[in-house]
């Protein structure tokens, strides 16, 4: 197929997606040329809308339409209790739980210095402002709710060290052997994590 041939083009694009190949992004684009136009015009128009209305919330700093997004501006929800995540995605995983009802902060990265992404790159003024003592609602707790690698580890020990002076508590969330999983199969530190994060029955 010719570089301009409209089909080779939405497969060029679609392959810059994340985690989408070259078979993919060809699957996908035949799948968008066999179905009606107007799912194509859906598609399309609910791409432009994301990049056209979507902004960050001036409080937690999550995705949002509107800010403040709904979760800030959600009574039921305890204003005490923050969790910081590194990511959206990471938001929505522990909102689908239905678990937790607190209040969140979205970094948008974690530390990374081999990638050059240092505390200045992330949205730690804005986590570190919601924090100050006379700043209402007054939050008691943050759980720190990076993953458990070593990025995500050294982001949470930083921002626990950071927040100390602020007399703010910080947690972090458990790690460990996934429910369902094998004990026999996991590595030693999974293990190791499980036996420390133990809780009584």
């Amino acid at each position: 197929m010719s570089e301009h041939d409209p089909i080779a083009r939405l497969v060029r694009e679609l392959a810059k997606l994340p985690g989408v190949g070259e078979k993919t992004a060809t699957r996908l684009a035949f799948h968008v040329v066999r179905s009606p136009e107007a799912y194509a015009r859906e598609l399309a128009r609910a791409i432009l809308d994301v990049k056209e209305r979507i902004r960050l919330c001036d409080v937690c700093m999550n995705l949002t339409e509107a800010s403040p997004c709904s979760l800030c501006r959600d009574a039921r929800r305890d204003a005490a209790l923050l969790c910081v995540v590194a990511h959206p995605p990471d938001l929505y995983a522990i909102e689908r739980t239905g678990g937790y009802r607190g209040r969140y902060h979205v970094l948008h990265g974690v530390l990374s210095p081999l990638d050059g992404v240092g505390p200045d790159d992330l949205r730690i003024r804005e986590l570190l402002a919601r924090l100050q003592p006379d700043v209402t609602p007054k939050i008691d707790e943050v759980i720190l709710a990076t993953s458990a690698n070593v990025e995500g580890e050294a982001t949470a020990l930083y921002l626990a060290k950071i927040m100390k002076p602020l007399g703010v508590r910080a947690s972090r969330i458990a790690s460990g052997l996934a429910v369902g999983g094998e004990l026999e199969y996991a590595d030693g530190l999974t293990i190791a994590r499980a036996l420390e994060a133990r809780r009584p029955l």
